[in-house]
C-alpha cells in the first residue's frame, strides 16, 4: 500500500518551532498549492496542513518563511479530536519525510530587489574561437 504525497507550494505564514514536553522539535504550518485552471477561470489554491518533526522541523523554521516556495514529500496522517464545543473532528495533515528548496535564494528575494542580477562571467563575446565543422568521428562518445 502507498501513502505518498508530493507537494510544492508557498508557506502561508512563518513556521514556528515548538518543543514537546519530551524535548522533540516540531513545527506545524500550511502551504498554498495552486490548482490547475482553464482559460477564463479564476486561479484557485488548496491550503494543506503540514507537520514536521525533529531536524526537519528545525531546518524548515531556519530556512523558510512566509511566501517561500517549498517542496514537501511525506505521507497523509489523520487524527481524531474533540473541539471546544464537544464535536468529534478529524484532522488531515501531511507529515514531512523530505523537504527541498524549490527556488533559489536569488529568485525568492528578486521581488524585494530591483538590482541587476550578478554576472559570474568575465568573458566577452569575442573571447570564444569559432568551431569548424565537427563530424561524429571527432566526438569522444
Amino acid at each position: 500500500m502507498f501513502n505518498l504525497v508530493v507537494l510544492t507550494g508557498r508557506l502561508t505564514a512563518d513556521p514556528e518551532l515548538k518543543t514537546t514536553p519530551n524535548g522533540i522539535s516540531v513545527t506545524s504550518f500550511s502551504i498554498a498549492v495552486s490548482r490547475p485552471y482553464r482559460a477564463g477561470e479564476e486561479s484557485q489554491a488548496d491550503f494543506i496542513n503540514i507537520v514536521a518533526w525533529r531536524q526537519r522541523a528545525e531546518f524548515i523554521t531556519k530556512y523558510f518563511k512566509k511566501g517561500s516556495l517549498i517542496g514537501i514529500e511525506g505521507s497523509i496522517q489523520t487524527r481524531k479530536y474533540t473541539d471546544k464545543n464537544g464535536n468529534n473532528r478529524t484532522a488531515f495533515e501531511v507529515v514531512v519525510n523530505n523537504v527541498q528548496f524549490v527556488e533559489s535564494k536569488r529568485d525568492s528575494s528578486a521581488a524585494n530587489s530591483s538590482a541587476e542580477p550578478a554576472s559570474f562571467s568575465n568573458a566577452g563575446a569575442n573571447d570564444f574561437a569559432e568551431i569548424g565543422d565537427v563530424s561524429d568521428d571527432d566526438l569522444p562518445f
